[in-house]
């Protein structure tokens, strides 16, 4: 199942992504969750957490699900 993620800034980063879906409880956690874990951008495999992450993109995090980045804005229009 696709989620969305709403944002009000221009971008969100895969750590921020993470603690939003509770795949983590803190920040300090991505580095571990991303090496044993294959998150994906637009399947592409991504392992840093501080990669940023614009709307219209979809992160693929195992166990969580698919979740596509969309800017507030845009959300009221869908």
């Amino acid at each position: 199942m696709q989620e969305t993620i709403t944002i009000d800034t221009e971008f969100i980063t895969v750590t921020q992504v993470l603690k939003y879906v509770g795949a983590i409880g803190t920040g300090g956690q991505s580095k571990w969750f991303l090496q044993e874990h294959p998150v994906q951008i637009d399947g592409e495999l991504e392992d840093r957490r501080g990669k940023k992450v614009y709307p219209g993109q979809v992160v693929t995090i195992p166990g969580e699900g698919h979740f596509t980045i969309v800017q507030a804005d845009d959300a009221h229009e869908a």
